[in-house]
């Protein structure tokens, strides 16, 4: 009798389950879009987000505060060849560069935005090299001759000297301070392998944070234990990610060709004044010969030089990385195979970049 009861109360169970799938399936579907939301405009958003009042200012303080307290800790970890890893609610940016400006100003820092939707690793790892060999300068009496520029020697060149045996008591090291190794230029398995081959260079000390909550399936046993060699620290700062998402598109904003001139704008304002007038001198150009690929390298160096913006072509090389890095310049060959420099924004967004600047 209790089996009987038990068939005709699972009959009714799975009749009563298929009599409601059919009547959802037979009622009316929605019509309403994602595309009929009307969305607010960005920068009316932004400014809006911008004028949020923190709360809990002390208790963050006190947090922060408690953070320095472990500087020596960090710094003596470091020495001993780990790297740090920062994790936790917040925005770290604050964090990774206060203690960079505070316990590591004997060693030389680099400093890599992982944020940014482009990440050129190769320059950073210019850039090290050429602070560990000023580093041995002052060290040692007779100065090591390099071979070629740094600039010109290969990625396996760049890593066999930051590789070296430089220092015999390991205190000698170059620092680079990435905010968020797991950002969108740097989640893909080729970058992700370049750092940690550049990690497990001897000369080199690694501090970064993560945020995103599987970053940890990034790496390998081999690249967190052997290369990268984590310290995991949980250091929730409860900060707003103010500079991490200027870099990205709000959800309830509009998009479109207008993103990219706003994002130039905010970027075009951290900038020096003269890395502003390069980029002012590109879009004007580029603005009066609309038909044009874009203009070629030498021809904006003689303008700004002209004009007393840059004293070399590696000043003007250092401020076009920026924008490359930032994608507000773009590069290709024009009839003639010039390589020509090029702003992929519309024109009307271009003007509006140009008013700001100005």
């Amino acid at each position: 009798m209790d089996a009987a009861e038990g068939d005709e109360d699972e009959y009714m169970f799975s009749r009563n389950y298929f009599l409601a799938k059919e009547l959802g399936a037979s009622g009316k579907k929605s019509s309403t879009k994602l595309s009929d939301i009307d969305l607010v405009d960005e920068q009316e958003l932004r400014a809006a987000v911008s004028e949020i009042v923190v709360k809990h200012e002390k208790e963050i303080s006190s947090l922060m505060n408690s953070y320095k307290e472990q500087y020596s800790k960090w710094l003596f970890e470091l020495r001993c060849g780990f790297g740090l890893l920062m994790y936790g609610f917040g925005s770290k940016k604050l964090l990774l560069e206060d203690f960079a400006s505070t316990a590591l100003t004997e060693y030389g820092v680099v400093v890599i935005n992982g944020y940014l939707q482009s990440v050129n690793i190769n320059h950073a790892v210019i850039a090290m090299a050429e602070l560990l060999m000023e580093q041995q300068k002052t060290k040692q009496r007779t100065p090591t001759k390099m071979k070629k520029p740094f600039a010109s020697q290969s990625k396996e060149d760049l890593l066999a000297f930051l590789n070296g045996s430089h220092s015999k008591n390991g205190d000698s090291f170059i620092c680079i301070v990435i905010h968020n190794i797991d950002g969108p230029g740097l989640r893909d398995s080729e970058s992700q392998l370049y750092l940690a081959q550049i990690a497990s260079c001897s000369c080199v000390r690694l501090v970064a944070s993560v945020d995103h909550v599987n970053a940890p399936l990034l790496w390998d046993k081999k690249k967190v234990h052997t290369q990268f060699n984590w310290c995991w620290y949980h250091v929730p700062t409860f900060a707003p990610y103010k500079v991490e998402g200027l870099f990205f598109p709000l959800i309830l904003a509009h998009g479109g060709s207008s993103q990219s001139a706003k994002t130039a704008s905010i970027v075009l304002q951290s900038l020096t004044p003269n890395a502003q007038s390069v980029f002012k001198v590109l879009a004007e150009y580029q603005l009066a010969h609309p038909d044009e690929e874009g203009l070629p390298i030498n021809k904006l160096y003689s303008i700004c030089r002209e004009r007393f913006l840059v004293s070399s072509q590696v000043t003007l090389n250092s401020h076009l990385t920026e924008f490359k890095d930032h994608e507000m310049v773009k590069t290709r060959r024009n009839e003639d195979g010039q390589e020509c420099l090029y702003i992929p924004f519309a024109s009307d967004g271009l003007e509006k970049v140009l008013e700001e600047i100005n």
